[in-house]
């Protein structure tokens, strides 16, 4: 070949890359610009004011595509499916408990994100904010309020497979004390010290006395609950396959996603709740995967989310095994109920 027609299809190389590279960056256009118009049928958003204070509400991440699509959103928690004030505060996860939430955020940079939590008092006010390392998975605050959690994958971003990695911090929201990983606490498995080079901890739960936490240790394949103490920073392994833990309102039970032998490896588990003073396991009546931290509406009833036509949909089921699935709420997630 000679070197003119080297350059003629060195021309037409740069000429064809151009042209994919505009046309990617009009479709990304496009669909951003088809997400910030409301699709008909879809639920009615008006924007408004919100508390995390307000009895009897769900404050959620709206998924509606529309000009208030990932906002903090509330509804009547007796209507979920109902209309929604929307806040113009976006949030890739969230949660809150008596005044006190938490918002992790992506912050879009020129050439990548970041990410970072905000904890927010009860009108949404920002009230201290901490770099996140990685994407955004899980968030939880105390009963009490005074504690928060967010766990972020630092490498990968799934937990189908085994590769990836987690960070899981907790923050004391009163003195602004940040414990930045669960790493940096001494682990107990099966009555003694315990150490690995692949710990991973994830999925944070508060129990009532601002000491007592539970959360998934991962390692050598297997997953674990744990409980975690604050004051004498040991992790206490407790059960065996036990990931994204949920702890009830009363204290007594996890909810939690389990893997099952048998299922697809990118959708492996069932929800079952975890009696914590017999250790029996209740397996719940939905058959699909849930890849969730399920919530507590209340002593009764298990709230998660399944993927859905513009992100995800909430579901609620009986935490005591019986009756079936019923979708709750459309393109909504991470839902915390005020009670």
């Amino acid at each position: 070949m000679t070197v003119r027609n080297r350059v003629l299809v060195l021309c037409l190389a740069i000429v064809l890359l151009a042209g994919v590279a505009v046309a990617s960056v009009l479709h990304a256009s496009a669909r951003a610009d088809q997400r910030d118009r409301a699709r008909p049928g879809g639920p009615k958003i008006t924007a408004g004011g919100i508390t995390l204070t307000s009895p009897g509400t769900m404050v959620f991440r709206n998924m509606a595509w529309g000009p208030h699509r990932d906002e903090l959103t509330t509804v009547p928690a007796a209507d979920p499916s109902g209309p929604r004030t929307a806040s113009g505060l976006k949030c890739l996860r969230f949660y809150a408990s008596s005044g006190t939430g938490v918002c992790l955020q992506a912050v879009h940079g020129t050439v990548t994100d970041t990410y970072r939590a905000l904890i927010l008092d009860a009108h949404l006010k920002v009230r201290a904010r901490y770099d996140v390392p990685g994407i955004p998975s899980r968030a939880r605050v105390s009963p009490t309020g005074h504690f928060a959690a967010w766990t972020a994958f630092v490498g990968g971003d799934s937990y189908a497979g085994t590769n990836f990695s987690t960070r899981a911090a907790i923050v004391d929201t009163r003195t602004g004390r940040l414990i930045p990983s669960l790493e940096s606490f001494r682990v107990r498995k099966d009555g003694h010290a315990y150490h690995a080079a692949d710990d991973n901890f994830w999925g944070v739960t508060f129990a009532a006395d601002d000491r007592t936490f539970y959360a998934t240790l991962a390692t050598k394949g297997r997953t674990y609950l744990v409980r975690g103490d604050l004051k004498t920073r040991t992790l206490t392994t407790v059960h065996a396959n036990v990931e994204c833990p949920s702890l009830s309102p009363d204290g007594t039970r996890i909810a939690f996603k389990k893997r099952v032998r048998g299922l697809p490896k990118d959708a492996p588990w069932h929800l079952y709740v975890l009696d914590l003073r017999t250790m029996r396991e209740t397996p719940l009546a939905e058959p699909r995967s849930v890849d969730d931290q399920a919530v507590w509406q209340d002593s009764r009833t298990i709230v998660y989310a399944l993927p859905g036509d513009y992100g995800a949909d909430l579901y609620a089921i009986p935490a005591d095994g019986t009756g079936k699935p019923r979708r709750i709420s459309t393109a909504a997630v991470s839902p915390a109920f005020v009670r």
